[in-house]
């Protein structure tokens, strides 16, 4: 009998899956994991972008155990629990500007959908009742709930689910490696990035659009960081035309770019940050959506209620496992230990463009992306049936079966992705580099 007889595994072709052979992770340990068969991976993808301190963590694991031992459950509905209370104080803290209101989900995508509700209701408390449409950058993954999913900018993921929610508008996003203006001016590039959201406002009209929503580097695509300025002029266009700004870091939030907060480390100022993944190094589900004060004030005011809630938004065995992980993260000092050694992550990767079918690399901090092409002269891309038998085929196997666990996606370029655990240091970087570099060196004999 199969090993998934009885399971529906999620983003997997079943056609592939339906067979004894699907991997079986039972175990796993600072930066590694094992199957089922005792072999060992390097987490490159830190789960799922997520396990931020590392595998088997006995300090969030007793976190979790000592707060089921005094309340295993207990809703957020007209109540709190103080493991709430100190976790929002906590995020209110390490938050920019004035981020100081916390509203818990169970995921990224459910602190989306919060972040856009949230967004059209406060719009029509305070007179505005026509400000609903949200814009968000092409290819951009925002999360697969009915809302979330009309803001992602991948065509692919949502043809199967329309008709969806009405009112999002599409920009371009900042893969400068394919710039369609400025290709030679990274600069220049992000000033006209940045304008086309103007533009997408000014053409919707300022008082029918609520907010954009940005990564501060986006994952979808590989890893396309901002160029410099750009989150600047974006806030410049928020503040002109009373649009919020939302920084969906369910990502970059937690130490990935070496920053509590991905808009510490390019200095903006968002009006809403959403998050998940790193918040519990995902030992636990837990999201949470972080709010500047204006825009709690207008339900405080006239019997205004915010309607929305889950029944596990803010679990206190979440919470509990989210102060844990905070503490490692502190007390290791895993922010200072992702920026000290980015360069070296960095440069270790870069060792990868001496091969043909490398275009790029980029990213920052724990986050990578590394474009693969079929000409690096002309940077021409794989066709459909290149990516599906050399991405899909060859590439994603070869890698897991050689020991690393990362991601290869193709649904832009056929980039593969990194994002180990921020413990990692120079062994962990040359290990992924090299099976990376046999991975990839077989690969380019295939074009």
């Amino acid at each position: 009998m199969s090993t998934i007889d009885h399971l529906w595994l999620h983003f997997t072709r079943h056609s592939d899956a339906d067979d004894p052979s699907v991997p079986v992770i039972v175990r796993g340990e600072g930066a590694y994991v094992w199957d089922a068969q005792g072999k060992r991976y390097l987490d490159g993808l830190a789960g799922l972008f997520a396990v931020q301190v590392g595998h088997g963590r006995e300090e969030l694991a007793e976190a979790a155990a000592e707060q089921t031992r005094r309340l295993a459950y207990f809703p957020l509905w007209s109540h709190a629990h103080p493991a709430a209370i100190e976790l929002a104080d906590r995020l209110a803290a390490a938050a920019p500007g004035d981020l100081n209101r916390v509203f818990f989900t169970v995921s990224g995508g459910e602190s989306v959908e919060t972040a856009w509700k949230l967004a059209k209701q406060y719009f029509k408390l305070t007179g505005r009742p026509r400000k609903h449409k949200v814009i968000s950058r092409s290819l951009a993954y925002h999360g697969t709930s009915q809302g979330a999913l009309s803001i992602t900018g991948i065509p692919g993921a949502k043809q199967d689910f329309e008709p969806l929610v009405p009112s999002t508008i599409r920009v371009p996003n900042t893969n400068f490696y394919r710039a369609p203006e400025h290709p030679g001016d990274l600069a220049a590039f992000g000033r006209w990035a940045a304008d086309r959201i103007e533009e997408a406002i000014e053409f919707e009209g300022p008082d029918t659009v609520a907010a954009v929503f940005l990564e501060p580097m986006q994952n979808t695509g590989g890893c396309f960081p901002p160029p410099p300025g750009y989150f600047e002029h974006v806030r410049e266009i928020c503040d002109r035309h009373d649009v919020l700004l939302v920084s969906d870091e369910v990502i970059c939030a937690f130490g990935r770019l070496g920053h509590a907060f991905g808009a510490d480390r390019y200095g903006y100022r968002p009006d809403i940050i959403t998050t998940a993944k790193g918040l519990t190094s995902g030992y636990a589900p837990l999201g949470a959506v972080l709010l500047d004060e204006r825009l709690m004030e207008p339900f405080r005011r006239d019997g205004a209620t915010f309607m929305h809630g889950s029944t596990y938004g803010g679990h206190p065995v979440s919470c509990a496992v989210a102060l844990a992980n905070l503490d490692v993260l502190e007390r290791e000092g895993l922010y200072e230990h992702v920026r000290a050694t980015e360069p070296a992550f960095r440069a270790t990767l870069e060792r990868l463009t001496d091969l043909p079918i490398v275009g790029d690399v980029r990213g920052g901090g724990f986050f990578y992306g590394i474009e693969l092409v079929k000409d690096k002269t002309t940077r021409e891309t794989f066709t459909a049936e290149e990516s599906e038998r050399i991405l899909q085929g060859h590439v994603s196997a070869k890698l897991f079966e050689s020991g690393l666990y990362c991601r290869a996606d193709d649904r832009a370029e056929p980039v593969v992705q990194l994002a180990p655990p921020l413990i990692c240091e120079q062994t962990h970087f040359d290990e992924m580099e090299q099976i990376l570099r046999d991975a990839l060196t077989s690969a380019s004999k295939l074009l």
